[in-house]
C-alpha cells in the first residue's frame, strides 16, 4: 500500500490525504497537470514533503530512503523534460534505459518490447514506449502522467496484475475505470 497522510509538498498550498492498493487502479484528478505531475513527482521522493507522510507498507519516505522507494517504482511520464539548454537531444534508446544501474538485472529485448508496446493501445508512439518500458521494468507501483485514453485497458490489466497504479488525469474515461479516483483542489 501506498499512504499520503495529510501530507504538504513544496510549492503545494493544500495536503493530500489517500491509499493506494495492490490491484487497484488509482486515478489523481483536478488541479492543474503541473500540480498532479508534482504529486507524482513527491511519491517518487523528487519532491520536498513539508508536512504529513508518505509511506509504502507502513516505511516512511525520507530524503534517505527515496532511493530505496524508487526501487519499487516505475514512473512513466507524459513527455521527456529537460532543463537548461540542449543543443540536441536523442531520446534514450532501450538498450540505454535498461543499462541503467537500478534496471540491470532485467532482460528485455527489442521483440519483448515491441510486443508490449503493441498491447498498451491507442496512444501515440511516445506515450506507447515510455508505457511498456515502465511496465516490463516489472516493479510494483506504476506511476504514470497524464495518460492518454486509448491506455485505460492497458493500465486496468496492470492493476489486475496486482501492481499499484496511479495516474494523472482529468479524461472522464479514467474517472470511470479508476477503483479510486482522488481529487486534488487547487
Amino acid at each position: 500500500m501506498l499512504e499520503l497522510n495529510d501530507v504538504l509538498l513544496e510549492g503545494e498550498s493544500r495536503t493530500l490525504s489517500m491509499m493506494a492498493f495492490e490491484g487497484q487502479l488509482t486515478c489523481l484528478m483536478g488541479g492543474t497537470a503541473a500540480q498532479r505531475s508534482r504529486w507524482l513527482l513527491g511519491m517518487l521522493g523528487f519532491v520536498p514533503v513539508l508536512g504529513g507522510y508518505i509511506s509504502i507498507d507502513g516505511e516512511p519516505l525520507t530524503p534517505s530512503s527515496a532511493v530505496d522507494f524508487r526501487r519499487l517504482m516505475a514512473y512513466a511520464p507524459r513527455r521527456l523534460r529537460a532543463e537548461g539548454q540542449i543543443r540536441h537531444f536523442e531520446p534514450p534508446t532501450v538498450q540505454d534505459v535498461f543499462a541503467l544501474k537500478e534496471n540491470s538485472d532485467i532482460m528485455v529485448t527489442n521483440g519483448a518490447l515491441n510486443r508490449e508496446i503493441k498491447m498498451v493501445g491507442d496512444v501515440d508512439e511516445e506515450q506507447a514506449r515510455w508505457l511498456a518500458v515502465a511496465v516490463l521494468r516489472g516493479k510494483p507501483i506504476l506511476l504514470v502522467e497524464e495518460p492518454q485514453v486509448g491506455a485505460v485497458g492497458y493500465l486496468q490489466m496492470q492493476a489486475q496484475k496486482g501492481r499499484i497504479v496511479i495516474v494523472t488525469s482529468q479524461e472522464e474515461a479514467y474517472r470511470q475505470a479508476a477503483d479510486k479516483v482522488v481529487e486534488i483542489n487547487s
